[in-house]
């Protein structure tokens, strides 16, 4: 698992890098992501993964994940080595703790998110409760 070691508190409502007590992305997550910026045109020092979470799903709250080309201002902004994840204050309330991981198996490929903080979640993967 890839963690961060660089931590930042900026004075302004700036995007601010956090350290890794916020999520975590697996080896396997870091270099998907990397390859799908990288198809997606995205320049890695500026854009990233946003991770969030928004209300509706089969449990309640449901897992967004898309590209976005630059942090937001209040954004917390995570490095893992090239790889930059966005997560917004609000997403972030559920997300903390989280992991993200990829698989790839015979029957399915994708994005597996692991959250301590999910009291109930669904066969979906993507909706939980918090």
């Amino acid at each position: 698992m890839t963690t961060l070691t660089q931590e930042t508190t900026p004075a302004t409502a700036a995007p601010q890098v956090v350290s890794a007590k916020g999520v975590h992305l697996t080896d396997k997550a870091v270099a998907r992501i990397r390859t799908a910026i990288a198809k997606e045109g995205i320049s890695p020092d500026q854009g990233g993964l946003r991770l969030g979470v928004q209300g509706g799903g089969c449990s309640g709250l449901s897992y967004n994940i898309r590209f976005d080309t630059q942090p937001r201002e209040r954004d917390r902004v995570f490095q893992f080595g090239d790889v930059r994840v966005f997560v917004d204050p609000k997403s972030f309330i559920y997300l903390h703790g989280m992991t993200l991981d990829y698989q790839e198996t015979l029957m399915q490929q994708g994005f597996v998110f692991v959250n301590p903080n999910s009291s109930k979640s669904c066969g979906c993967g993507t909706s939980f409760s918090g």
